[in-house]
């Protein structure tokens, strides 16, 4: 079957231009046969409800083609639904984009206003009629036989003009090294979320180096400015440069080829690109070139050398954004959408008007793009108010990235925003995320003072590889028109997450929103710290404790465990047993570290002992369970990376830059605040990266006990020199992860 668009036409004259494109003459449309056809037209169902076979179609209308690509979508992810979904183009509601699902002859009709809307109509009737469901991590998709009918059309807008979808930080800590097809299996899950508005920074390598080579700079000292694969996100943002690398020309060109492919698929699915801008930042060596230009030295970014700023009121700044749009355009084309910040977590902007140098930056946007905006990123203090006061908010989107900002700030003003939630930072391993949050605030937002701003909501999180229940809550909620009852919501999210729902399964989450999901709070790891007598964080801006009461927690991974006899076969399902238990076993981890730290500074040898093995037992227990499980294991990661290079000299860059961002980081200084950032409680890094280093601890503590001299540990060095190994890690999951969740649990219980 076809799409068949809504033409708008009476039937008479929708039947008339059939005809005469058929070759009709006006003779023969004026005998009496028309006549009969018209009677014949009347009596038909309404056109926009009719699919027509495909052999009747010689030339598709452009609003079919539009939506083409969503059945492709559906052939990807769900081949059961082949020849049993229609498709029809109907146009916006109040310039809400809208879809209507209905159920006819065993087939699904989905009347939508573009393909984000026809694909989340898609996914809704996947989600609360079939059980079915697509995640980052873990699916439920087996096929369903008979279609679920629908009683009564299912008609939903979203007041929400955009569903803007990724951080720059997303495009390293999960998406690296990512190939083709994960990013198409990325796509086709934000189409099945109606997003329609996303972050596309991939390839701009190629971009930067067009653009240098026409200002003098030769392959090296491209080379020089261009960083490692996993450093490109803090590169844009004007945060570094250089770290990771050199690339290569080869990496370089793969990159442009993957981001055409991105592009290609993107604006198929009627997702508009968000590409990077030119917004000033400069290589630092720019001013040696050109040393009469208005170059601004940005100082420093956790240890690293920011790049330069070029003031946009300096001519040299006209020029070399010319040159840099004429660039993105041969390679990537039209584009909207333009991201770039000035002065992105620091900077130096004191004693500078910022008015008329923003407007400098969107003048050379919209020289680009009569119709573009730019795309700043509410994030610490920024976009600074002198900047926007010299901006045109009709050519300017603001993502909120900061929790209460668009209350603080007043709805920036009146200029666009997107309320935006970031659930996590670095891609890192646990159970959070604040669905209340996301379940009330979107709603009471854009029905407040600042609504009438509000352009629409966001997932800006630094990893997609966790936590799928929040973004399926907050893209499911951007289509409601009143906030989200969570309770009532999780017991849909259990269905089409595991097929079924059961008393346990539902009980097991209700407790997880009363427990690991009350709160935006996220608990790091004892194990993934360095080692020391007063850990209180992983990361430099986080925290150990534990928000939460965590024997409800236990109780939560006990009853999610009794539905293993009904639904322990679906992917879903495993992989959240793995995760909840993982999440049990690492609370543990800090009760037997407190416990550790207290028998040795009582100079209790023997408690010091027990409690040291029960501390570092655990880890281990863990290492088991991350086995059954690609997502956890280091061996996915790294795998990756070393498929991104053709040589031996690129694939060991490509894994000394995914081993050094998960571990210390950058740069090579022991100062640098940003180690274990991005830490991950992964089987292969647990027993040969953070086991190891709080092996040396406590084994150092028990001889102290002992009387002998404690020795300083250099902790910097060991991670260095792990970056620098080249184990292979196995890539398959060993073991039943069901089992292995329930075997976890139960060693527990008898401690």
């Amino acid at each position: 079957m076809r799409v068949l668009p809504n033409t708008h036409l009476p039937k008479v004259d929708w039947l008339r231009a059939e005809m005469r494109r058929k070759g009709f003459s006006m003779q023969e449309l004026a005998n009496s046969a028309w006549f009969l056809l018209i009677l014949i037209v009347t009596l038909l169902p309404p056109l926009d409800a009719i699919a027509l076979p495909a052999s009747q179609a010689d030339v598709p209308p452009s609003s079919e083609l539009e939506l083409k690509p969503v059945l492709d979508l559906a052939h990807r992810v769900v081949p059961w639904m082949d020849g049993k979904l229609i498709l029809i183009r109907i146009p916006k509601e109040r310039g809400d984009d809208v879809f209507d699902l209905r159920t006819e002859g065993g087939k699904l009709v989905i009347r939508a206003s573009g393909p984000p809307g026809a694909a989340m109509g898609l996914n809704y009737y996947l989600r609360y009629y079939c059980h079915r469901s697509m995640s980052q991590v873990g699916n439920n998709l087996a096929p369903v036989k008979d279609l679920p009918g629908l009683a009564r059309p299912v008609h939903r807008t979203s007041r929400f003009k955009y569903r803007y979808f990724l951080n720059y930080c997303t495009f390293n800590y999960t998406f690296a090294f990512a190939d083709w097809p994960a990013w198409e299996r990325e796509l086709d899950w934000m189409a099945l979320n109606g997003i329609n508005l996303a972050l596309a920074v991939n390839g701009t390598e190629a971009v930067w180096e067009n653009t240098l080579r026409r200002f003098g700079y030769n392959d090296a000292e491209i080379l020089q400015f261009i960083p490692g694969p996993a450093y490109t996100s803090w590169w844009l943002m004007g945060n570094l440069e250089g770290w990771g690398g050199p690339v290569t020309q080869r990496m370089i060109d793969d990159r442009e080829v993957l981001e055409k492919e991105i592009l290609e698929r993107m604006r198929e699915l009627g997702i508009e690109p968000v590409m990077q801008g030119f917004y000033g930042m400069v290589p630092a060596s720019l001013a040696q070139k050109f040393p009469g230009a208005r170059i601004l030295k940005q100082g420093r970014f956790n240890s690293f050398r920011r790049p330069d700023i070029l003031l946009s009121s300096d001519p040299l700044f006209v020029r070399m954004a010319s040159v840099y749009y004429e660039e993105l355009s041969k390679l990537y084309g039209t584009v909207r959408f333009y991201g770039g910040d000035l002065f992105h977590e620091g900077g130096i902007a004191e004693g500078l008007d910022l008015a008329p140098l923003g407007r400098g930056v969107q003048d050379t946007i919209l020289k680009a793009n009569p119709d573009a905006a730019w795309v700043l990123q509410g994030w610490q203090g920024n976009p600074k108010q002198g900047l926007l006061d010299g901006l045109s908010p009709a050519h300017v989107l603001i993502l909120n990235m900061e929790s209460n900002d668009w209350e603080t700030r007043k709805g920036f003003g009146g200029f666009p925003w997107i309320w935006g939630n970031i659930n996590n930072y670095g891609d890192n391993t646990g159970l959070f995320g604040g669905p209340p949050r996301i379940a009330s605030e979107p709603a009471r937002a854009i029905t407040g003072p600042y609504g009438t701003s509000m352009a629409g909501v966001g997932a800006l999180m630094e990893g997609t590889n966790n936590n799928p229940v929040v973004y399926e809550l907050l893209f499911d909620a951007a289509w409601m028109d009143k906030p989200v009852d969570l309770r009532e919501w999780i017991r849909g999210y259990v269905k089409w997450r595991y097929g079924e729902d059961t008393p346990e399964l539902e009980h097991a989450w209700q407790l997880l929103l009363e427990t690991a999901y009350k709160s935006s709070a996220r608990p790091e790891p004892v194990f993934c710290a360095r080692p020391s007598l007063a850990v209180d964080r992983v990361s430099t801006w986080g925290s150990t404790k534990i928000p939460y009461d965590e024997a409800k927690l236990e109780e939560a991974a006990r009853e999610f465990l009794k539905g293993g006899d009904r639904v322990g076969g679906i992917d879903a399902y495993q992989y959240d047993a793995v995760n909840l238990v993982r999440q049990v076993l690492s609370n543990r981890g800090l009760a037997a570290y407190h416990k550790m730290v207290t028998a040795y500074q009582a100079h209790d040898v023997a408690g010091f002992e027990a409690a040291k093995q029960e501390f570092l037992r655990l880890p281990y227990a863990e290492v088991s369970l991350l086995s059954t499980r690609r997502e956890f294991m280091l061996g996915t990661w790294l795998a990756a990376a070393k498929a991104m290079g053709h040589t031996n000299e690129e694939k060991n860059l490509c894994e000394k830059n995914a081993r050094t961002l998960i571990s210390y980081w950058g740069p090579d200084d022991p100062a640098a605040v940003a180690r274990d950032y991005a830490y991950k409680e992964w089987s292969g890094l647990l027993e040969d990266y953070y086991l190891p280093r709080w092996e040396m601890f406590v084994n150092d503590l028990g001889a102290q006990l002992r009387g002998r001299t404690g020795r300083d540990i250099n902790y910097f060095e060991f991670d260095q020199r792990w970056t620098e190994e080249r184990k292979d890690y196995p890539v398959d999951p060993r073991g039943d992860p069901v089992r292995a969740a329930a075997a976890a649990l139960a060693s527990l219980a008898q401690r």
